[in-house]
């Protein structure tokens, strides 16, 4: 299977991954304040909406690596 294969069936899967869960969420550490030996910090929980474009998008462009991808004469 040669490398554009292997990308078109990558872009499938997190197209799928991205149509099934719709968004991902992440804690980010953020420092706030900081007086002498007391350091405040915040954790901050962010969520990234993928939207419902972008993967039916991979997939589109997915599929169409692996049916047009790397065909030899």
């Amino acid at each position: 299977m040669n490398p554009i294969k292997w990308a078109a069936v990558a872009l499938i899967v997190v197209g799928a991954l991205g149509l099934g869960y719709g968004s991902f969420s992440f804690t980010k550490q953020t420092h706030q304040a900081k007086l002498g030996p007391i350091e405040l910090s915040v954790a901050e929980k962010q969520t990234i909406n993928i939207p419902l474009w972008a993967g039916v998008g991979a997939i589109a462009v997915g599929v169409a690596g692996l049916l047009f991808g790397g065909k030899q004469r």
